[in-house]
């Protein structure tokens, strides 16, 4: 199954979209936006850097946690993955946004 992109309205009125793997775990996180067509262009990015060539920066946490960013042709981040235990996990989350950045599927949750 595809994975799919999770549209909302932060608390503050902003956006954000999250990218989450065909079991519905959270992949990668956005940064916020503040319109949606902004982030939907987000979506764009994400998906145009996993299916060329991603820009993906990973780094270690203080706690010795990994987690990495995607960046944007421009090196803006777009997104921040979820922290893993180990940097072999990290490397297979980067592998799960390549698998499922490329879909298309946009759930709603702005009430719009």
């Amino acid at each position: 199954m595809a994975g799919w992109y999770e549209l909302s309205n932060s608390t503050d009125g902003q956006f954000r979209f999250v990218l989450k793997a065909g079991n519905a775990e959270t992949i990668l996180t956005s940064e916020l936006y503040t319109t949606r067509a902004s982030a939907e262009n987000g979506i764009a990015s994400v998906q145009k850097n996993c299916t060329e060539d991603g820009r993906y920066e990973r780094k270690e946490a203080k706690d010795g946690r990994h987690f990495f960013n995607l960046k944007a042709a421009n090196h803006q981040v777009i997104g921040t993955s979820q922290m893993y235990a180990a940097a072999a996990s990290c490397e297979k989350g980067i592998e799960s946004v390549k698998n499922n950045g490329t879909s298309d599927v946009i759930k709603d949750k702005t009430g719009n």
